[in-house]
C-alpha cells in the first residue's frame, strides 16, 4: 500500500550563532566542497516545503539567496537556538516547522522524512531525532500551536531547546549511534577534516 504523501510544514534552518567554535566566522557562509555549508541543508529541505527559513543575524544579504524569508533573534547577544526557534515559529506559514542547523551538510532525506511521518502520526507533540541516547534538538520539528508554551519556557529563563521540548510531550525518531549524517562541521577541525 503507497504511503501517505507527506505533510506539508514550514522548514527553519538555523544559522545565527555566534560562530565561537569557528573564531567568530559565520559558520552558514563557510564553504565546504566549494559551497556554503547552508547551502545544502537549503537544497535537502527545498523538496519538502513551500516555506523556506534561515534564522541569520547577519549578512542577511548572502543568506536571502537560499530562502523565502529570513528571522532574526530579537536581542543582539545571540542568545542561543531557541531564540532562532521561537523566531521561526512567529514567522512560519504552515501549522509545523522542520528545524534544522546550517551545519550539518550530510543529512539525507530520509531523515527528514521520518520526522515529516511522525508527526503526521502525532501531530500535537515535539518530534526529535535521538541518536543512540544523544537527543539532537536543532534536528526537530515542533507543532507552530506549542508557541505559546516556548514563550512561557523562555519568559521563565529557559534557554535550553532540549529542556523546553521535553516539557512539551517530546518523541523520539530514533537514528544509529554516532550516526554520520548528523555530523555537525562546527570547528575548523572538523570542517577541514570533512574535506
Amino acid at each position: 500500500m503507497p504511503q501517505a504523501p507527506l505533510p506539508l510544514c514550514s522548514v527553519l534552518i538555523l544559522a545565527g550563532g555566534r560562530g565561537q567554535r569557528m573564531g567568530g566566522q559565520d559558520k552558514g557562509l563557510l564553504e565546504w566542497q566549494g559551497r556554503p555549508l547552508v547551502s545544502y541543508a537549503a537544497a535537502l529541505a527545498r523538496p519538502f516545503s513551500d516555506d523556506l527559513i534561515i534564522s541569520c543575524n547577519r549578512n542577511a544579504d548572502v543568506y536571502a539567496g537560499f530562502a523565502d524569508r529570513l528571522v532574526q533573534d530579537d536581542s543582539a547577544d545571540f542568545p542561543g537556538p531557541l531564540a532562532g526557534i521561537r523566531a521561526g515559529l512567529v514567522s512560519a506559514h504552515h501549522t509545523h516547522l522542520l528545524v534544522l542547523p546550517c551545519d550539518a551538510p550530510l543529512l539525507d532525506a530520509d531523515l527528514l522524512e521520518r520526522l515529516l511521518r511522525a508527526s503526521a502520526a502525532a501531530p500535537d507533540v515535539v518530534h526529535m531525532l535521538r541518536c543512540g541516547t544523544q537527543w539532537e534538538p536543532l534536528f526537530s520539528i515542533i507543532p507552530v500551536a506549542l508557541r505559546a508554551r516556548i514563550e512561557e519556557s523562555w519568559n521563565q529563563g529557559d534557554r535550553s531547546p532540549r529542556h523546553v521540548f521535553s516539557n512539551l510531550g517530546l518523541q523520539a525518531v530514533d537514528c544509529p549511534a554516532d550516526d554520520p549524517r548528523l555530523a555537525n562541521l562546527n570547528t575548523p577541525e572538523l570542517l577541514y577534516r570533512a574535506r
